[in-house]
Parts: structure tokens; sequence; C-alpha cells
């Protein structure tokens, strides 16, 4: 019999605790313009952090407690990137407390985001107000009309880079809104594909997002493509002009996206095989980010 997690385990298990590593970089990209810029300000961009993570939180509760309603939970094959944490089918926590710290956490990270609005611009609530939304009904409607995909890059990518930017400049410019494509993109397609092991699960529930409706095959060349837009981006924006010539660090993640494309492709459909795909993915994700963030700090 294995023994009982730790309580404060169970809960880091069900907030995603290593995919949050995602919201802090996010920051950091919004943080290393404003430095460029002149705008840094640390403990407002650690402020920028502690809400953003929340706000990731919350989603991945909310996410926990409607797959759980849902009997997702009990049909999916987890891996160690999709799935869920497993721990509400397991009985090591109440869907009802799952539920009041989402609200707890979005409750939070929304004070934190009106503190930062009406100390840097009122502009700052259309994130905020479009960002609660989403997180809200990410799972319960999103994503059962192929917005899910779409939703989470636009807010858990662009707009943290966009917001975060904003609350430390007061302003937005257009190396801001060019910068934020990648990271958006790469939000999208980190969701993408995590939904391949979990499409059959997702589709008995009612959900429909883009693995779904396109099948593997066609979802796979769709992940290829967006990725291949996404380092074009970065390298168009480099050779224009409009991003330091540092910013050509994030094509260093090239060869691991070769391997997260070569893994969709080709076991797309097999939730096993295709695990080291997801693997590369989050590095993709992750490590992109990151040399962006610090293409930017270095320049």
């Amino acid at each position: 019999m294995n023994p009982v997690p730790a309580r404060w385990k169970v809960w880091l298990a069900q907030v995603r605790a290593p995919f949050l590593v995602l919201s802090i970089l996010l920051v950091l990209v919004g943080g290393a313009l404003a430095e460029r810029d002149g705008a840094l300000d640390i403990p407002r961009m650690l402020l920028c952090m502690l809400g953003t993570v929340l706000a990731h939180a919350a989603v991945n509760l909310f996410n926990e407690h409607s797959d759980h309603r849902t009997g997702i939970d009990f049909r999916t094959q987890r891996t160690p990137f999709s799935g869920g944490s497993g721990m509400l089918p397991a009985g090591l926590n109440r869907p009802w407390a799952v539920y009041a710290a989402a609200v707890g956490t979005l409750l939070a990270a929304l004070a934190i985001g009106i503190y930062l609005a009406l100390t840097s611009g009122p502009e700052l609530f259309i994130f905020i107000v479009i960002g609660g939304l989403t997180t809200v009904f990410y799972t319960t409607h999103l994503a059962r009309f192929m917005l899910g995909e779409l939703m989470a890059g636009v807010c858990l990518g662009s707009f943290v880079v966009l917001g975060t930017y904003f609350a430390l400049a007061g302003r937005l410019t257009t190396e801001a809104v060019l910068l934020s494509v990648p990271p958006g993109i790469l939000t999208s397609l980190l969701l993408l594909l995590n939904e391949f092991p979990d499409a059959e699960a997702d589709r008995r529930a009612g959900r429909r997002h883009l693995v779904i409706a396109l099948g593997h095959g066609k979802a796979a060349r769709l992940y290829t493509a967006a990725l291949a837009v996404m380092y074009l981006w970065i390298a168009a924006g480099v050779l224009a002009g409009f991003f330091p010539g540092m910013a050509a660090l994030g094509l260093l993640t090239i060869p691991i996206a070769a391997i997260a494309v070569r893994q969709a492709i080709f076991f797309g459909a097999d939730a096993k095989a295709i695990v080291p795909g997801l693997a590369a993915n989050v590095m993709v994700v992750l490590g992109t980010d990151l040399l962006l963030a610090v293409g930017y700090f270095l320049d």
C-alpha cells in the first residue's frame, strides 16, 4: 500500500506546481523589455509574478474540479504532463475544497491586478477582466467550443507579457505587442500537445478542442506549423530590428522542438509513446520564454 502523501504535497500536485514556472517566465519577458526601456521596478515585477502565479493556479484548480465533476478523471490516461493530478479520484482531497481554493486564489490574483491597474493605468483592467473571465469559463465553456487553446495563449501568454510591461512602464509599445506573440503561441502549443493523450476522455465528457475536431494527424501538422511561425517571428523580429540581436537566443530550442514535432507526427495517437514529445514540448515552451527574457536582459 502506498503511503498517503502529506497535505501540502496534495495541494502542490493539484495546482500543478511545476507548470507555474511558466507564469514566472512570462513575467520575466515583460520585465526584461521594461528593463531595456528603463522602467524596471523589481518589487512591482515580483507583484506581477505573484498575481500571475495565483491566476494560473486558479485555472488549474478549476480544471481539477471540472475534470472530477464531468468524469474525465476516471477515463483519462495520465502522464506526467497531462490528465490532471488524480488527487480527487484517489480521495486525497474534497471537490468543494478544491473549488473554494480556486475561487480564493482567483480573488487574490484579482486584488493584485486591481492594485496594479490603479497604480499604473486603467487600461490594465482590460487584461484583468478578460483574463478573469477566461479563468472562470475556460473548462466549462471555452474548452467545449475550440477556444481553449486560443484563449490560453492570449491570456496566459501574450497578456501576461503585455500586462507586466504596462504595469511597469505605464504604456504599451509596438515592440511589446510584437514580443508578446511568441510566448502566446508557445502557451497555446503547450496546451495543444498536452491534449493529445486526453482526446478521447475529453470527447466523452463533451469537450471539443482542436485535437478532437481535427484528429491527431491534422492537429500534429497544426502544431508543427505554429512552431515554425513562432520561430520565424523571432527571427524576423531580430532581422527587421524590432527585437535586439540577443533575442535570437530564443531560436536555440529548435533542436528540442524537432523532437516534439517528431513525436506528435508519428506517435500522436499513442498516449504512452508521445510522452517524450510532451516533455520536449515543455522544454521548448519554458526554454524559449527564458531565453527571450535572458536575451533582453543581456542586450
